[in-house]
């Protein structure tokens, strides 16, 4: 007998136990530390032991308390970066969907898994008003962001055959996500031809500066490729003129990328604040964001699915179809940078339909709100102080005592930063705005209400006030 193989009893008492587990983490979260109390020698030596050379079976188990222990928690009241909260009926569907182990590669190797993830990437384009868009789920914003340039780069200056022959551009503002600079190098463009358009106060990008720098460009022979606007900037949230920029990049005849991966699922809720996104050529974004997907769940949505096929099509034979019918001769590899892939979609399908898309639009609106509260409590609070306007749900503000000369608050809030996340009440990150370093509080957790958002007042403020009486000690 294969020594992999277990009796169904003992696959019944690993599944058992692990449920039992993250049944216990999903209900002690509200109450957990938003930062563990543990140095990064001590995580290092808790599990620094030799693989064993024969195995322990069930006592293997033993140490996953200690793992879900000093794990960091996502619960109500982390606000760091941009990342959604694991929504426990996605999770579920997570360990389905690995005990399956589909290859979503084509549908001949994963039916019913290519037909759902067709299926969910269609509700998502439908529901941001990108009626038509097909696309695929990704392992992340960055990894679509590479694919739409990528599709891009192939459509303007061709060089999948012979590598980049002329000099072309890509245009996004200085506020940018840094995977658009790791892309245009890798696409082989060149971060020297990566156009970094100045912003307006409002931290979007400044059309008449992305205008003239297309300009130039023409008139010493280079061509513009694309030009990448941000619907949800990482820092800020802020939102470009989405429809300006359309019409640029059409007057230009330039491929329209936008990454949404921290914003763009907001429409489904405001769809107001992104009016043009349904123009776009190509569009990145993250369920694993704001539909709060466990990771990894991006995705990719492009206009035309012949472009994507130009760009990525390169079959070895023994991997081209032989099925004339188009849904079993589909294949998720003609149109993507992956072969191999996990099947992402089970998460997704089962959660949409287990609570609705209206369910998504409360709590997606629900945050927006909680973002707007902390604003206001902000604005109310003498000794704090805004440093960007709250576009979406990341906010942007420091501690500023009465008095306090500006080369000293930099210092002071870094270290403000550190002793909040340290002492694991609430978790913030940071953010340099207008030369400044701020505080940075992002919204994108369906269990967060006004309560834990107070709370990040309260710390900043108990933390700066016990900071300034130890200096002045």
């Amino acid at each position: 007998m294969n020594p992999l193989l277990l009796s169904q009893a003992e696959y019944v008492t690993v599944f058992d136990r692990i449920s039992r587990l993250a049944l216990g983490y999903l209900a002690s979260l509200p109450d957990q530390p938003t930062f563990p109390q543990i140095t990064g020698a001590e995580s290092q030596t808790a599990f620094l032991y030799p693989v064993p050379e024969k195995g322990i079976g069930s006592a293997a188990l033993d140490d996953l308390d200690k793992v879900i222990a000093d794990v960091r928690a996502q619960g109500p009241r982390f606000f760091g970066y941009v990342l959604g909260s694991g929504e426990p009926v996605a999770a579920a569907a997570d360990l389905l969907a690995s005990v399956l182990n589909q290859n979503v590669t084509a549908w001949r190797s994963g039916p019913t898994a290519v037909t759902l993830e067709r299926v969910v990437v269609g509700w998502i384009a439908e529901a941001l008003g990108c009626d038509g868009f097909t696309g695929s789920l990704t392992g992340g914003g960055s990894s679509a962001n590479l694919m739409g340039l990528a599709m891009a780069r192939e459509s303007r200056i061709p060089a999948n055959e012979s590598g980049v022959q002329r000099s072309g551009a890509i245009y996004a503002s200085e506020q940018v996500h840094m995977s658009i600079g790791k892309a245009v190098a890798l696409l082989g463009i060149g971060r020297d031809n990566l156009r970094l358009i100045p912003c307006d106060q409002s931290l979007c990008m400044r059309t008449d500066a992305l205008r003239d720098a297309v300009q130039h460009d023409l008139i010493t022979g280079i061509t513009p490729i694309a030009m990448v606007a941000s619907a949800g900037t990482v820092a800020t949230g802020s939102i470009d003129p989405l429809a300006e920029i359309a019409d640029i990049a059409s007057e230009f005849d330039a491929w329209f990328h936008i990454d949404g991966a921290y914003g763009a699922l907001a429409a489904i809720a405001e769809p107001e604040k992104f009016v043009g996104l349904n123009r776009a050529d190509s569009l990145a974004l993250d369920p694993h964001k704001w539909l709060y997907q466990p990771l990894d769940c991006g995705c990719l949505l492009y206009r035309d699915a012949t472009a994507a096929r130009v760009a990525f099509s390169h079959s070895g034979d023994y991997a081209k179809s032989l099925f004339a019918d188009p849904i079993e001769g589909f294949a998720f590899f003609e149109e993507s940078m992956e072969l191999s892939r996990r099947f992402r979609a089970l998460k997704l399908w089962l959660s949409l339909r287990y609570h609705g898309l209206a369910s998504f639009r409360e709590a997606i609106r629900n945050d927006l709100s909680c973002a707007h509260y902390l604003a206001s409590l902000i604005e109310h609070e003498p000794e704090l102080e805004a440093v960007a306007p709250v576009s979406l749900s990341a906010v942007c503000f420091r501690y500023r005592p009465a008095g306090m000369e500006r080369n000293y608050l930099d210092k002071l809030n870094r270290n403000i930063l550190q002793a909040v996340v340290r002492r694991g009440k609430v978790f913030l990150s940071n953010a340099t705005i207008h030369g400044k370093f701020a505080l940075r509080a992002c919204i994108v957790n369906h269990r967060t209400t006004q309560g834990d958002v107070r709370q990040v007042v309260e710390e900043v403020l108990s933390v700066g006030r016990k900071l300034l009486e130890k200096a002045d000690s």
